[in-house]
């Protein structure tokens, strides 16, 4: 059974939202503005509740409502529970590969003033990347099965936007055009290589900056003060030059191995949040302090002390846009025919059934609200007791 942490992130902005807002408002965006809310309402009398009664020990305990804000870090556990459920069904039994493509920085202000647009295209060039590559015959000449996830922070919470890719150590081999063919085979990677960084690279590069291009063309882009100047298409083409010129990180990790190892990831990468409340060590004087990995240093564990106002101009800068899909699947896994491409590619594998060999992945114990009393996990709502509804908060504080 896990205890509330000592410190929470709802904590600082109960402390310091407001303060935040005065500062920074004119900058804060609708959607970071429900963020605070809803992480400082979360699980208190303001989202109202219920009352939940152990299977085994028969104890109650009143348990508040959750936000369901996909930023909020307690919110996130039942919703990765339900999402890696589904997810199993789709596994193969094939080495899986774990690949980051990573915008270089250059492009964060264009970024953050555009973010839907180039999110979108980070996306497209990924996909497109990675099927290209892959269905290239002098690589793979297969379409493999890709699932891509956005974040965008690094440890110490600045702006740092990049995808992970889980691929498929193979696919269903495609014709000359680069589609799947209509009696195909099932071809797979060398063990321990799926296709090399440097032409996903390259090719990854062009796609971007050519989708840039376009988005520039098509009046998409807006733009913030300091780049004004680049709403001229000669000052922007000329700004791009040596964007072209420069490597652009792509990382290729050890593969995963087998499926089991790939729900581990699954469960770590898909619906984690900027930062933990794990992570939080102290709140002293305006001052916040949280743990945080020095990548290049071997991961080195450090802290990093920020003043309140910082830590939330840094966290509410991976909001992402409402409504924004950051978990995409394409090739064998997209949704218009990954009924079919599954079904082909499992046939080519030999199982000896279409169903997916795998069970439901069990949520993680930490996942799972549990009876304080005894530590049960079988717990059952009873009636709302009238006292447990919500209750209005002063709109002040984040509104």
């Amino acid at each position: 059974m896990s205890e509330r942490p000592a410190l929470e992130v709802a904590d600082i902005v109960r402390q310091h939202g407001a303060d935040f807002l005065e500062r920074y408002g004119s900058h804060v965006g609708s959607g970071q503005r429900r963020f605070l809310r809803d992480v400082e309402r979360c699980r208190t009398a303001a989202l109202g509740g219920h009352v939940e009664r152990c299977g085994d020990c028969g104890q109650e305990r009143i348990a508040y409502n959750s936000c369901r804000n996909r930023h909020c870090p307690k919110c996130q556990g039942a919703a990765r529970a339900r999402w890696l459920a589904r997810e199993t069904m789709f596994l193969l039994p094939v080495e899986y590969h774990h690949v980051v493509f990573t915008l270089p920085a250059e492009l964060a202000g264009l970024m953050l003033a555009n973010q839907r647009v180039v999110y979108g295209l980070l996306f497209r060039a990924v996909q497109d990347t990675l099927l290209e590559v892959a269905a290239d015959p002098h690589w793979l000449g297969a379409q493999p099965g890709v699932l891509l996830v956005l974040h965008t922070w690094g440890q110490n919470l600045h702006y740092h936007p990049h995808v992970h890719g889980v691929v498929t150590g193979g696919g269903l081999s495609c014709d000359v055009a680069g589609r799947v063919a209509e009696e195909p085979g099932w071809r797979a990677c060398r063990p321990g290589f799926l296709l090399p960084v440097r032409v996903l690279s390259r090719v990854f590069r062009g796609k971007l900056l050519a989708g840039l291009r376009l988005a520039h063309e098509s009046g998409e882009l807006v733009w913030p003060e300091k780049l004004t100047s680049l709403a001229d298409e000669s000052v922007f083409q000329r700004w791009l030059t040596p964007l072209y010129q420069k490597d652009w990180v792509v990382y290729a990790k050890p593969p995963f191995g087998g499926p089991e190892q790939v729900l581990k990831y699954l469960a770590r990468y898909t619906h984690r949040v900027a930062i933990s409340n794990q992570r939080l060590l102290s709140l002293e004087n305006g001052q916040v302090t949280f743990r945080y990995k020095d990548y290049t240093e071997a991961n080195r564990a450090k802290t990093l002390t920020l003043t309140a106002d910082e830590f939330l101009r840094r966290l509410v800068l991976h909001v992402l846009p409402r409504g924004f899909v950051k978990i995409r699947h394409y090739g064998l896994l997209a949704n218009r025919r990954r009924a079919l491409r599954l079904e082909q590619a499992r046939r080519l594998l030999l199982l000896v059934t279409v169903a997916c060999q795998f069970t439901a992945a069990p949520s993680p114990e930490r996942d799972k609200p549990a009876c304080p009393f005894c530590g049960s996990v079988r717990l059952e709502r009873v009636a709302l007791p009238r006292d447990l509804a919500p209750t209005p908060v002063p709109a002040a504080n984040t509104s």
